[in-house]
């Protein structure tokens, strides 16, 4: 599970009603929504919440880091509250669920200095992608 919400509110961030249904419509474990989903869910919580409100708390989450900005392939971007804690991705190519995966190893060590090129290289996305359960199943 998500801690969004405590880390939020520990950083002191002004929690309104707008900010905290889209922090709990975020909350979760393996959550890769998109920005028209969190909004879909966040007007079930609270009806008068605006489209560019969600837009925009989303970037404001992303830029203080608290979420993550998830592009996986040329669908929409997916907002990730998994932010703290390193992981990849597993992608389903048919239907693009989303898992949060925590393989063993440090993949910054795996590409050797031949392939840097001279960069000093500071983070690494990895994408696991495959066919999920449900899709293998229809």
């Amino acid at each position: 599970m998500s801690d969004l919400l405590e880390r939020l509110r520990g950083r002191g961030w002004r929690m309104t009603a707008q900010r905290r249904v889209v922090a709990e419509v975020l909350d979760g474990e393996h959550v890769h929504l998109t920005a028209d989903e969190v909004h879909a869910r966040a007007v079930g919580k609270l009806p008068e919440i605006s489209r560019a409100t969600v837009y925009n708390t989303l970037g404001e989450l992303v830029t203080l880091g608290e979420v993550l900005e998830v592009s996986t392939d040329r669908r929409a971007k997916r907002y990730d509250p998994n932010a703290h804690q390193p992981h990849q991705h597993l992608v389903c190519a048919r239907c693009g669920a989303i898992r949060d995966v925590h393989p063993t190893g440090n993949p910054l060590t795996s590409l050797p200095d031949s392939e840097r090129f001279g960069f000093t290289v500071e983070g690494v996305e990895v994408t696991y992608k495959g066919i999920c359960p449900n899709c293998a199943a229809g």
